[in-house]
């Protein structure tokens, strides 16, 4: 695979998150970002933590397929790996990053990888939602929508939701996070987001789920939420939670 001359903010994470898929044009950017805000690693473990665990509440409530939208690199503890049992279907839009998650995948037949385009689910290659998600619209699904609210406007965001709650089935799982506003004091890394990153308030979170319901944990600082043991003390620049589109 040729060296990619821009930096992907998938191996990025892979690179605060001590994995080996990224490049030295990753590195750099990941560098220039801690230099405007400071050391990240912490913060996306954190977040790679929450993943694990919102993945494994999912998993013991009986549900097998996963559908993952903005996979970024699927190693470092993804969802195949937290849940080795159920079958996983990771989606992105980004050709560089698809292609190294096919490679990554290649050996596996309970994970796949293909283009995704969440705000659209009909970019989704039917054959391998089939494949990999079985029962699709008809049994409990999880839907993994991690590092994407953040770069989608209110209505699109709610839409975007409100389609993915009509497409599954009843009993189904919504893993979701949003970026608070934790960027604000650091005007020159908040700059490097680019101008479609949208921090929001808290109070603002739930409200965009619509019809789906949190569960009682609520939305919360990530590190906080189901915590195994004492949490991490990391800034609180990511929330999240799971919310549901209830059975029967």
């Amino acid at each position: 695979m040729a060296e990619p001359d821009q930096p992907s903010t998938a191996r990025m994470i892979d690179y605060w998150l001590g994995g080996e898929h990224h490049y030295p044009v990753d590195v750099a950017a990941a560098s220039a970002f801690e230099g405007a805000y400071g050391p990240c690693a912490t913060i996306f473990r954190a977040l790679r933590d929450f993943l694990g665990r919102a993945v494994r509440s999912i998993a013991d409530a009986g549900v097998d397929g996963f559908l993952v939208f903005g996979a970024g690199v699927p190693t470092r503890g993804n969802v195949h790996e937290v849940a080795p049992d159920a079958t996983v279907l990771y989606t992105d839009v980004d050709p560089v990053t698809i292609r190294l998650g096919q490679r990554l995948l290649a050996d596996s037949d309970r994970a796949g990888y293909g283009y995704g385009d969440a705000t659209d689910i009909g970019t989704v290659d039917p054959a391998q939602l089939h494949r990999f998600v079985p029962g699709w619209g008809r049994r409990p699904v999880g839907v993994v929508f991690l590092g994407l609210a953040a770069f989608l406007d209110d209505d699109t965001l709610a839409r975007t939701l409100d389609e993915l709650y009509e497409a599954v089935a009843p009993g189904s799982f919504l893993a979701i996070d949003f970026d608070s506003e934790e960027l604000a004091a650091y005007p020159e890394a908040l700059a490097m987001m680019g101008p479609a990153f949208r921090m929001r308030a808290p109070a603002r979170f739930a409200p965009l789920l619509g019809r789906w319901q949190p569960t009682a944990d609520g939305i919360v600082p990530v590190a906080r939420w189901r915590p195994d043991g004492t949490p991490e003390p990391v800034p609180d620049a990511f929330y999240g939670g799971l919310a549901t589109r209830p059975a029967g």
